[in-house]
């Protein structure tokens, strides 16, 4: 589990549903973590599979 820059964007970078094996369907999944490129995204939960690049924590304001 990598750790990120605040508890609560650590908790939602690395969860994993039970339940839904897409993230973009599970309601609980709320960020994206791409390891290879090391950027985040907010999953847009509208159907799709959509995700807005953020490069502050929602949480704590850090850079990304």
């Amino acid at each position: 589990m990598k750790k990120h820059c605040y508890e609560d964007m650590t908790y939602h970078a690395n969860f994993t549903c039970d339940l839904h094996n897409d993230p973009y369907v599970c309601p609980d999944k709320l960020i994206l973590f791409n390891e290879k490129e090391k950027d985040y995204g907010l999953i847009i939960h509208d159907g799709g599979s959509s995700s807005i690049e953020i490069t502050f924590c929602p949480w704590c304001g850090a850079r990304l």
